[in-house]
């Protein structure tokens, strides 16, 4: 199956299944002042394609450590890939602890991995990449904090690689100071050993009170979907020569 053709698969083939989810992402947008202009794409557990597309580019980056390393040293492990900032106050919040509570669950199997990758290098330097990861408990082995360039080539590759969704520069002064320098995708995208995209999770989304309030129970299928879908992945064995 052509590249293009997955990625299409990858964005149509549960719409129908997740219009809620999508209505819930239109509707929480406005609060973020995201510029979400797709719909939330999750792995529904429908019989939709095992592996949605393929990472075909590599991203060279520093971590907290101050190491160069590369997202292509993550393939053979099962990773999830975040946005974030270290002043995102979304970040700390909504992401920070969701986050932890995944990797305490899988810190201790040596085939998982987290990235998240800042959408703000410019300021995010290996200093507040490394307060960042101190303050959430991370252990470089297994979560990196990364700063991969320039805002330009870190943004195009998060957008059109991972398609995440696209990030707005904010620019009143008064929302700057409130939420941050970017509005920015907070959705989680799991990535199998094959280094194909496989998921991609709204955690954030679900459990604001607004998503709670249009269905109580979204936020908790989705995360034991995406722990489930985890589990699923580190069981199986590396494909050989990957």
């Amino acid at each position: 199956m052509k590249r293009n053709t997955t990625i299409a698969l990858f964005y149509t083939g549960v719409a129908a299944i997740c219009a809620g989810v999508i209505s819930l992402s239109i509707y929480l947008s406005k609060g973020l002042n995201a510029p979400y202009q797709a719909p939330l794409v999750i792995n529904s557990g429908k019989d939709t394609a095992p592996e949605w597309f393929e990472i075909t580019k590599d991203l060279p980056a520093t971590n907290q450590d101050n190491q160069a390393v590369k997202l292509s040293d993550l393939r053979g492990k099962v990773w999830i890939v975040a946005e974030f900032f270290a002043i995102c106050p979304n970040c700390a919040i909504r992401n920070g602890a969701e986050l932890r509570q995944i990797y305490d669950e899988f810190k201790g199997n040596p085939d998982f991995h987290i990235a998240c990758i800042s959408v703000d290098p410019e300021n995010d330097h290996q200093e507040q990449l490394a307060d960042y990861a101190k303050a959430v408990g991370a252990e470089t082995k297994n979560w990196w904090f990364l700063n991969a360039g320039t805002a330009e080539t870190t943004h195009h590759y998060l957008e059109h690689e991972l398609k995440f969704f696209g990030i707005r520069e904010r620019k009143d002064p008064l929302d700057i100071e409130t939420n941050g320098k970017y509005a920015h995708d907070l959705g989680f995208i799991l990535v199998d050993r094959n280094f194909h995209v496989i998921g991609k999770w709204p955690l954030a989304d679900a459990r604001s009170e607004d998503a709670k309030k249009l269905d109580p129970n979204m936020y908790q299928k989705l995360k034991d979907e995406l722990l489930n879908r985890i589990r699923t992945e580190l069981a199986k064995k590396p494909t050989p020569g990957i």
